[in-house]
């Protein structure tokens, strides 16, 4: 078996997130494959270059040794087709790459950005990792980055990367089924919870950090289950757990959606890109499209539109 760059990749991605089921998920493959792989380049070279445990896999001596030869290969390599796609977007004319975690506002910004950027390729990648979000801006894979910030879990972001807050304090509101008892009233105490239990998904960058934190400042200690947000919608309607999820989430007739009392879970939204890179009319544009887009968003959302004008929040003085 001779490496290839792709190998060198994978060791990388190993090495950075220090786990293979993070690092399959950065290169868009399973667990089970990159674990196949990994063992193939290990016996290819005679030895082991990762120790596995469970607080996750660190480099032996000899992985540090064929990293730092490993990293920069690969950095040449997406360097030059870092340089090459650029040419050929000057080429082929003017484009927006677009990058974000999950949000409400992402089909109105496409809609407004395309009308206002007409004749402009417009994509579109989304990712549960902000912090891979901003990894690909700074290396020039995407143009801008919508992200958000677990308050109190600050994200990673590469030095150069320009940042424009659009929502300083955006609160978490909470999912539950219909006819939990705590859906009675229209603000939901967390202590009311404390015997529910809860589902958050791990792989998104500060989630369990930040629901960690939280729940232990209020002195409880709930079942966490770890999962993706499409499988706990399933289980939150039958009354199986409870989530937090954003407070643009729209009504639903078999779910109930309602703010924590003092909002202690929260993130910060941004827009990050390059500064020096296209022409800061584009990235003006496209922030203000966004703003316009959320603020659609939320205003659209009773729950969310009545505690924007509980807290003389300036979203609604902008619209």
């Amino acid at each position: 078996m001779e490496l290839e760059v792709r190998h060198l990749r994978a060791l990388c991605a190993i090495a950075d997130t220090g786990s293979l089921h993070k690092a399959a998920r950065q290169l868009g493959m399973s667990q089970p494959s990159l674990t196949t792989q990994l063992r193939r380049i290990e016996n290819a070279l005679g030895a082991e270059l990762f120790t596995r445990g469970r607080t996750g896999c660190r480099p032996t001596p000899l992985g540090h040794t064929v990293l730092s030869r490993a990293r920069p290969l690969v950095a040449q390599m997406s360097l030059l087709v870092t340089e090459t796609r650029a040419a050929a977007a000057r080429a082929d004319g003017a484009r927006l790459r677009i990058g974000s975690t999950a949000s409400r506002a992402l089909a109105g910004w496409l809609r407004r950005l395309r009308q206002r950027l007409p004749g402009t390729d417009i994509s579109l990648h989304t990712d549960v990792s902000a912090n891979a979000l901003l990894r690909a801006v700074a290396a020039a894979q995407l143009d801008v980055a919508f992200v958000h910030e677990v308050e109190g879990c600050p994200l990673r972001v590469p030095d150069g990367l320009e940042r424009r807050v659009l929502v300083e304090r955006e609160p978490q509101f909470i999912s539950m089924a219909r006819d939990h008892p705590a859906a009675a009233a229209p603000v939901v105490d967390i202590t009311d919870l404390a015997d529910d239990r809860w589902m958050v998904d791990p792989t998104v960058d500060g989630e369990w950090d930040g629901l960690r934190r939280v729940l232990a400042a209020a002195g409880i200690d709930p079942p966490v289950l770890h999962a993706d947000y499409h499988t706990a919608a399933s289980l939150i309607v039958v009354g199986e757990a409870v989530a937090p999820c954003q407070p643009t989430s729209g009504p639903r007739d078999d779910m109930a959606i309602r703010p924590l009392r003092d909002d202690p879970l929260a993130v910060r939204l941004l827009l990050c890109h390059r500064p020096d890179d296209d022409p800061p009319a584009l990235y003006d544009t496209a922030y203000a499209e966004l703003a316009a887009a959320y603020r659609e968003a939320a205003v659209r959302t009773s729950a969310y539109r009545q505690w924007l004008l509980r807290h003389g929040s300036p979203l609604l003085l902008a619209g």
